[in-house]
This record gives structure tokens, sequence and C-alpha cells, in this order.
């Protein structure tokens, strides 16, 4: 018997025809946050969700990622789909080496089942701590799960709101591989790039060269919106200037959890150039990074 999910009625459905980007991504590039949904009769999603979203497979994923002019993919487990990584590990193996995964995993996972996902292309795992997507647990209950992974040389991702950063300090700055923070830390980019908010953000990258950063989602983040996004560059330029070997980039398709507007993905690609204005900042942010972090060490 296979379950049928109607998604919610407020949810919106990724962009169905984005154009395409005046900007053109060098060879090799790396879309390195991105996601599947489902098909949800295939792979359910998960009982706890707190979203149903609409089925965006891996074949409707790959066809965007060359219609952008991407390489590879690095695919992170959705909420929705909680530790059941099936759907995941489903797309890495369809993907022939050009994609590689951030799980989710919970105590209790065996050494086989994170051995298949290493094999499968899985270099991560992500511990989110926004309220509104999941329940947060307490510190150790991440650090029993970064124990289990280290023997796989696996990093940590990490997605929280700024204001969660002072409070998790000791956590984040204690963990021992290399973690990737989700989308700046999602700053209040309505306050100075230099004000106490994300200058705190900074200085944990400064203080921990083990921190790396997207520089991804400015329509999670803007107020002033699409196409444009001018709010949220001088927040992600800074990083990649400052920052320029610990930056990763990604389009976030298809995009969970917006409200205000669906993104143009093509539109997202032109913003990159005037992040990382440079082509040697480019090459970093999408291509050097991307690989060194999850191809290289593999």
């Amino acid at each position: 018997m296979t379950a049928t999910f109607q998604p919610d009625a407020d949810w919106l459905a990724f962009h169905p025809d984005p154009s395409k980007p005046s900007y053109v991504p060098p060879p090799g590039a790396v879309d390195a946050h991105c996601h599947v949904f489902g098909p949800g009769d295939i792979f359910p999603y998960a009982p706890e969700r707190k979203y149903t979203p609409v089925d965006a497979g891996k074949e409707q994923l790959f066809a965007l990622r060359d219609f952008l002019g991407f390489e590879r993919n690095v695919i992170v487990q959705a909420t929705c789909h909680g530790a059941d990584n099936s759907a995941l590990v489903d797309a890495l193996l369809a993907a022939d080496d050009r994609a590689r995964g951030v799980a989710t995993i919970r105590p209790g996972v065996s050494r086989a089942e994170l051995a298949d996902m290493h094999a499968a292309g899985v270099r991560g795992i992500r511990f989110n701590f926004v309220k509104r997507l999941v329940d947060p647990k307490p510190d150790d209950y991440y650090r029993g799960l970064t124990d289990l992974v280290a023997e796989f040389g696996w990093h940590i991702v990490v997605y929280f709101e700024a204001a969660d950063l002072a409070e998790r300090w000791q956590l984040f700055t204690s963990l021992p591989t290399t973690v990737v923070v989700d989308h700046m830390g999602r700053p209040d980019v309505s306050q100075p790039v230099d004000g106490p908010g994300f200058a705190l953000f900074t200085r944990f990258l400064r203080e921990h060269e083990n921190v790396w950063s997207k520089v991804s989602c400015p329509e999670r983040l803007s107020i002033s919106g699409p196409p444009d996004y001018a709010d949220v560059v001088p927040f992600a330029r800074h990083l990649v200037e400052t920052f320029p070997g610990r930056v990763l980039w990604g389009t976030d398709w298809p995009h969970p959890n917006m409200k205000s507007h669906m993104p143009d993905d093509g539109a997202l690609v032109d913003v990159i150039p005037r992040i990382a204005p440079t082509d040697d900042l480019q090459r970093r942010l999408l291509v050097d990074n991307p690989l060194r972090l999850y191809w290289e060490a593999s």
C-alpha cells in the first residue's frame, strides 16, 4: 500500500519555469545546498514532520542542476523525512558520483547503516535548532551523534536562528569536526553588517578555523526582496571576502517553507557575482571549497 500525502494548504511550490541565469558558473561548480522531497508515495514523509511539501524528486533536481549550469549537488536531508534517509540515498546512488549528501541520524543508528550511507555518498549530518521546524534537544544529544560518525570523518551541518548562536556557543565551539553553518546563521539584515548580531557570527568563524558558512538563501533573509535581494548581499560578500576558503553556496531548491514568495532559481544564481566579485572568489566558493569538503576527502 502506498501513502497519499496532501501538501499543506499554504505551501508554495517551487518555480515551474526558472529563468536562465546570465551568470555562467565555472566548470565543476557545485550547488552545495538543496533537497529532495519524496515522492511521498515512494518515500513517505515522516509522521512527526511539521510540514508536508509538494513532491520534488531527484529527476527534477538534476534537471535544474543542468539548466542552471552546475555539475554537482550536495543534497541535505529534509526535516519532512525525519531520520529516514531513503530518498536522499536514492538520489545519491542515481547521481553517478555527481552528488554528496548530508543525513539526519538518531541514537541507535547502526554502524552498518552509517557505512551504507557513506558508501552512497553521505559525508555529514545535520543538526537543526530552528524551533518552528523541529524540537531541539540538549547538547549531549548532539555530542553523542557526533561520536557515532567520527570514524567516517563526517562533518556537522548546523541550522539555527541568529539568537541561538549565543545559547549554543559552547556546543558549537566544542564540536571536533568541520562545522558548516546553514544560511549565515540567519542574520537580521535590517541591522548593519558590523552590528553586534553579525559580529558574533563573524567572531565564530574568525576564532574557530573549523567553522564554515553557506552564503545561501537570500530569499529567506531579505526584507527588500527579489530579484536583487540587495539587503542580503553585503552580509554574504563580507563572509566570502573574509573567509574565502570556508564558504559554500547553494540554491536551497525546492525552497521549503517559503511564505513571502517563491524565488526564481535563475535570479538566485545571478546574485553570485555580487557576493563573490572576482573569478578567484567565485571558483573557491563554487568549486574548490565544496570539492575539498565533499569529494577530495572521500
